[in-house]
């Protein structure tokens, strides 16, 4: 149950194995530099300084199936506050800045107060403020600027592959018409586990285009884990307040 915690308060994606696509190439869609496809890519960049979303999650593995209710608020930036709620209760909260990650839970009455260091190294996967931001909005993980891709069309999209030597390889999927990330797909090959995260149902706002659809699929050695993460209400640059404290007599949790 505390990875259950863990994946929806801070909506992190811990390593693990997918079924690959079957990549299918394509003519049908014109050819495009790397370049071409990350610049428009980020010319779909949302311009707001608050973000405020109510949304539904769902999360299944081998075990159980879970339904809560999400509520999300952005400062574009600086800081996100993730609350869920089962039956109106409020069972998680998470506070996350881009220098330190605070989440309490009630089910064990435990909570983790510290930065992104350890957290990454417990999960398994480098995890930081920007990239949780990156994926709440539909923004690629990484910052493709910094990086170096192999552009490809698959399955009529088009995919930038991460050309680093690393034991980390990285795939984007971006549509033809906008550039909307679509798809991406982080894999550890070293230890053969994959992440793959799908965005849908895109609706434009004033401030940009936002999915309301996320669809994180995960598959490990101990089985398949899917979180389905849909916005119902979206509103930009309100007055919002982050109202969090860890409860009295919760256990800190201690990760090394």
């Amino acid at each position: 149950m505390k990875k259950y915690i863990v994946f929806l308060v801070l909506v992190l994606l811990v390593g693990c194995k997918a079924k690959k696509d079957i990549a299918t190439e394509t003519e049908d869609l014109n050819t495009v530099s790397s370049k071409k496809i990350i610049d428009k890519h980020y010319s779909n960049t949302l311009n707001f300084t608050t973000l405020y979303i109510k949304a539904t999650a769902k999360y299944s593995d081998a075990k159980q199936n879970q339904n809560v209710t999400t509520e999300i608020r952005i400062k574009k930036d600086e800081q996100i506050l993730v609350s869920i709620r089962f039956l109106g209760i409020t069972m998680a909260k998470a506070l996350i800045t881009p220098t330190s990650v605070s989440y309490y839970e009630k089910i064990k009455g435990t909570y983790y107060d510290g930065d992104f260091t350890s957290l990454s190294k417990w999960l398994g996967t480098d995890l930081n403020f920007e990239k949780v931001q990156n994926l709440l909005v539909g923004e690629a993980l990484d910052n493709l600027k910094k990086g170096k891709y192999k552009e490809s069309i698959v399955d009529q999209l088009y995919r930038l592959d991460d050309q680093k030597e690393s034991n980390l390889k990285q795939s984007y999927y971006f549509d033809a018409e906008k550039f909307l990330l679509q798809k991406e797909q982080i894999t550890q090959t070293a230890e053969n586990v994959m992440i793959q995260v799908a965005y849908a149902d895109h609706k434009t706002f004033e401030q940009g285009i936002l999915p309301t659809s996320i669809v994180i699929n995960t598959i490990q050695s101990k089985g398949k884990t899917d979180i389905n993460l849909n916005y119902n209400s979206i509103s930009f640059n309100e007055e919002i307040s982050f109202p969090y404290s860890i409860p009295d007599g919760y256990k800190r949790v201690i990760i090394k």
